[in-house]
């Protein structure tokens, strides 16, 4: 025992600049892998191919050409851009859209740069330059009603929809903005989930400062009106706490509606058949008349 104190003093003494150095490697080594992680190769889908997805090719602003399906429904009532999620690409976030086709909206859902077929590689800044050239794109697609149009983007998705339609000169356009289980803000998520691991908790404030958050859906969501802006937030979500769903909703200006869904899981809102209804009901009633 009396021989082991030395190498325990030396520890505790070292502890702090061992733990930060460890945090800024994981930090360091992943920041935009926080919160984008494509995956290239498309997945067989046998669902999706009952709706004959149409591929969709478009560019981005820095000559990137992107990829997308879009979905048409048999008597269109109106259509949706969906943004998806961080992770994989559009050949499983899909799957999560498909019963609004069934209800009779035609769906277009794109992969940012760097998923899927989509070229380059994803960042922060690219995916949300994507996003404004989907909505760009989505007008010029046949089939679609101009005056019936809104966004829907689940996770990240909705921080890419929030600051395409506070930025975008089509924004007098769109009927309604829906996001599902998007958190607040880049650096609080990044400090939430640094501070749930052990190494890098004790630092989790300062290196959450390395987070870029100048895209971050509260600091965008008031520039969003007048268009109606939704939030869905699960409150049994494990990865973006419900109190990101109140802060979204206390930064937006009226129109706005928060609802509070119950299915446990992210992105999970849509798993109750109630909440579904209820968002037929919204979007028939925002495509029913111009503001």
């Amino acid at each position: 025992m009396h021989n082991s104190t030395p190498m325990i003093r030396f520890l505790l003494r070292h502890l702090g600049l061992l733990l930060l150095t460890c945090g800024a490697v994981v930090v360091l080594g992943g920041c935009s892998g926080l919160f984008v992680q494509p995956r290239k190769g498309l997945y067989e889908n046998s669902r999706v191919q009952k709706f004959a997805p149409r591929d969709v090719s478009f560019a981005s602003s820095d000559g990137f050409t992107l990829h997308g399906w879009f979905l048409a429904a048999r008597e269109p009532q109106g259509t949706i851009l969906f943004l998806h999620g961080n992770a994989e690409n559009l050949s499983t976030h899909v799957n999560g859209v498909l019963w609004l086709v069934k209800e009779g909206f035609n769906v277009f859902i794109v992969d940012y740069r760097g998923y899927g077929r989509s070229e380059g590689e994803a960042t922060l800044d690219g995916i949300h330059q994507d996003g404004a050239a989907a909505l760009e794109r989505l007008f010029s697609l046949p089939g679609v009603d101009p005056e019936r149009v809104a966004l829907l983007g689940q996770s990240l998705g909705g921080a890419v929809a929030l600051h395409t339609v506070a930025t975008s000169p089509l924004k007098g356009k769109i009927k309604a903005v829906i996001v599902e289980s998007t958190f607040s803000g880049y650096r609080l998520i990044a400090r939430e989930k640094l501070g749930s691991f052990f190494l890098t908790w004790p630092f989790q404030y300062p290196l959450s400062w390395l987070f870029d958050d100048s895209y971050s859906p509260v600091r965008w969501i008031a520039r969003v009106a007048p268009v109606p802006v939704l939030i869905l937030q699960g409150a049994q979500d494990p990865i973006v706490p419900p109190r990101h769903g109140q802060l979204l909703y206390e930064a937006a200006l009226p129109p706005r509606e928060l609802w509070e869904t119950a299915p446990a899981g992210h992105i999970s809102s849509f798993a109750d058949p109630a909440v579904r209804a209820r968002l037929i009901s919204y979007l028939r009633e925002r495509f029913s008349h111009s503001r």
